[in-house]
């Protein structure tokens, strides 16, 4: 018992003696941190602070304003804040550094941009209609009487030849009754003579070779449909007295119809006749069938702001109706060029400027502004600021976006197609450059009210600053595109560093 008590109180004080030392250590740190120092030594920290290089100056909230000198910020109550070459991406280059943990825990996904041909298509709303083009009018020939009216109404879809009516004309009976006398007479003039004066009081020549078929007059004319189709109008009744030339029925074929369709003026410039058409009805669902657009009507709704667009759908078997409604899909006119797409998920649109996040290297983003085109199935056009086989983010690109605004990351312009932009020339120092961007410290613009100040410009072109170096005194001219001022021209002056 006296030994086991001899251990535990060995023990005891083994452990007492590890507490007093780990309190004094941990007093010493705390002291030390007081002190505003930190665990390793003083001259370690000195080194330390030495190697970390300021490359700029910049205010949180105004991230793409960058200052050569501390102090307190122009825009916000609050002291600006140092840019360190050893950042993520402070200095190498405009762009973003994502780990691979990183992007997998974003669900960063990436697309590349590639050519194709996009062929703008509109998808509007349509309404099944008659083709006017195809349209018999029946009329009287001569004076006469109804005696009949076969059934019939408008609405009505008859074949060619179908009978409407049956007509007494009293001046065709007698011409008939003189001709068969003259036939008599075996003078063969006067018979030709008779039956020419038939033809002249607008008698068929059909009717006209039945009659002499059958060898005796016919009272009563038989009105049939000159072609097959729909009763339009129908304005012949039984008693009724009619003129010559007096409209009995109109008929409309319908071999093809009219799809009239309502396109926004807005894409007025991707309609042009010729073009293919794709006819979606809800009568028929899941069959497709196919036309082309006959003509743009030339005058546009004031109401509903939109052009009416023909197209003719041939109808085999008379399955389309008038009133019918659908879908008509207009495909692209021409055959289209090549241009460069990528999906429309990928771009950031501000408002003022559209923006993609392109992987520059492995891990590495960089901000693009690009000029954009016709966007179809899901694909936009780039017109300017990318190549095609570049990849761009397509999945968590806000997330880089707010990222590369908080580094200040400028986009780097596409390419403008003119310098319509007024340009503005002064002189200045180089504070910092890059192939991208170049920061300088320049004087006055009176043309924009601009102070002498500090502030970076992107480059038109990399090699415009070839041979420059920091601290070199420049004349320089610059343009606003955008939210961004790029350089078009700079080149060393001389005169102004002797000054």
């Amino acid at each position: 018992m006296d030994v086991s008590l001899n251990k535990t109180v060995a023990a005891g004080a083994a452990m007492l003696l590890a507490g007093l030392g780990g309190g004094w250590a941990l007093s010493q740190w705390m002291a030390a941190g007081d002190r505003g120092g930190t665990a390793p030594p003083a001259h370690a920290a000195a080194a330390g602070t030495a190697e970390r290089r300021v490359l700029y100056w910049y205010d949180p909230m105004v991230p793409t304003q960058r200052f050569d000198k501390p102090g307190k910020s122009p825009f916000m109550d609050m002291q600006l804040v140092p840019r360190y070459a050893d950042e993520a991406g402070a200095g190498a280059g405009p762009a973003v550094a994502v780990s691979p943990q990183a992007a997998q825990s974003l669900g960063l996904r990436v697309a590349t941009a590639d050519l194709r041909v996009l062929q703008p298509a509109v998808d509007v709303v349509a309404v099944v209609g008659l083709d006017e083009r195809d349209v018999s009018i029946v009329q009287a020939r001569a004076p006469g009487f109804v005696e009949r009216v076969h059934a019939r109404a408008p609405g009505d879809v008859i074949a060619a030849g179908a009978p409407l009516a049956e007509v007494l004309h009293p001046d065709w009976l007698a011409a008939q009754r003189e001709y068969f006398a003259v036939r008599a007479t075996n003078d063969e003039t006067l018979a030709l003579a008779a039956r020419a004066r038939l033809a002249l009081l607008g008698m068929p020549v059909g009717l006209i070779e039945r009659i002499e078929a059958d060898g005796r007059p016919q009272a009563l004319t038989t009105i049939v449909a000159p072609s097959g189709g729909l009763i339009a109008e129908l304005m012949v009744r039984r008693g009724m007295t009619v003129s010559a030339g007096a409209t009995l029925a109109r008929i409309n074929g319908l071999g093809t119809v009219w799809v009239e369709a309502a396109v926004p003026e807005a894409l007025a410039a991707a309609v042009a006749p010729g073009q293919r058409a794709e006819l979606r009805l809800v009568a028929f669902p899941g069959e497709v069938l196919r036309g082309r657009v006959a003509a743009v009507l030339p005058e546009a709704s004031r109401d509903t702001r939109t052009l009416r667009v023909r197209v003719e759908v041939p109808n085999p078997g008379g399955r389309l109706r008038p009133g019918m409604s659908g879908q008509v899909r207009l495909a692209g006119a021409g055959a289209g060029a090549e241009v460069v797409t990528v999906p429309a998920e990928a771009v950031i649109r501000t408002g003022r400027r559209a923006l993609v996040h392109v992987l520059d290297a492995p891990g590495r983003y960089r901000p693009v502004a690009v000029e954009l085109g016709a966007e179809i199935d899901g694909r936009v056009a780039v017109l300017r600021g990318l190549a095609a086989g570049q990849q761009v983010v397509a999945s968590g690109q806000f997330l880089i976006d707010s990222e590369a605004s908080l580094q200040g990351l400028a986009a780097s312009a596409a390419p403008a197609a003119a310098a319509s932009a007024a340009e503005h020339a002064t002189r200045g120092r180089v504070v910092e450059l890059d192939d991208a961007s170049i920061t300088l410290e320049h004087a006055p613009v009176p043309a924009l009210q601009w102070p002498a100040m500090t502030m970076p410009f992107q480059l038109a072109q990399p090699d415009l600053v070839r041979g420059l170096k920091a601290g070199d005194a420049v004349r320089f001219r610059f343009r606003q595109q955008g939210d961004e001022h790029v350089v078009t021209a700079i080149e060393r002056d001389d005169a102004g560093a002797r000054r």
